[in-house]
């Protein structure tokens, strides 16, 4: 969820942000359910989570049966996430930006939500990713969909080019703190290139309509929206190769 210079600004905002998170059309009705569904049948499977927050995902991988161990740059999340699942989860500080602290192959699968957007050059990272996978492990992967940046810039009046990597920066308040953090947004061919040099085969690529719980939950959001669907993340299943 958070690294490297965003750490401490999400330590600010830890508990307003968990407690978001559990009531978010985009993350507890959308996301979450999302990558939990494409990483199917996990029993057994030991699994990373990095940058993983306050550890909804953990959880949800955890109560199917996986072996499971979660990162995140900031102690505040991590706090956050041990209040969730128990002071024995396999938790640690660690920085998506800097070399990972596990072993070549020790995973079956890594789960990275939401967090790749800090980074400005994805490349150190994702061959981090494939050196702790075993061969033909899996990196499931959810990110802010480029063209819903895009669009969202322009029709709020920006100018801000499709191709490219370019930096946003946006203040958030909750919970009573409040934090700066910038993102790095990418184009659709940028992401792809990205995960071939590193190794990786795309296996799946999707763009999924919210969980059921969500129309009940949320009506007026779905009111003019013939297909139940809106343009916000995209999904990546990919093979170590």
């Amino acid at each position: 969820m958070t690294q490297t210079s965003d750490a401490t600004a999400y330590d600010s905002i830890a508990e307003g942000y968990a407690e978001l998170n559990e009531t978010s059309l985009l993350n507890e009705y959308y996301n979450r359910p999302a990558l939990i569904e494409l990483a199917g049948d996990v029993t057994g499977r030991r699994i990373l989570d990095a940058g993983c927050g306050s550890g909804p995902i953990l959880s949800d991988l955890r109560d199917r049966g996986a072996v499971v161990t979660g990162f995140d740059s900031s102690a505040g999340m991590l706090e956050q996430a041990r209040r969730r699942l128990g002071a024995d989860a396999d938790l640690l500080v660690a920085d998506l930006a800097h070399p990972l602290p596990f072993a070549d192959d020790a995973f079956d699968d890594v789960v990275v939500s939401q967090a790749l957007h800090y980074l400005e050059d994805w490349r150190p990272t994702l061959a981090e990713f494939h050196r702790v996978l075993r061969p033909g492990g899996r990196l499931l992967v959810s990110e802010e969909h480029p063209a819903a940046v895009f669009l969202s810039d322009r029709l709020s009046g920006g100018a801000s080019e499709y191709f490219g990597t370019r930096a946003r920066t946006e203040e958030w308040t909750m919970g009573g703190g409040s934090a700066q953090l910038t993102f790095w947004d990418r184009p659709l061919h940028a992401m792809v290139d990205a995960f071939a040099s590193a190794g990786f085969r795309i296996e799946t690529i999707s763009e999924p309509a919210p969980s059921a719980a969500a129309y009940e939950r949320f009506p007026a959001e779905f009111e003019n929206r013939a297909s139940g669907r809106f343009l916000a993340f995209l999904f990546f299943v990919l093979i170590a190769s």
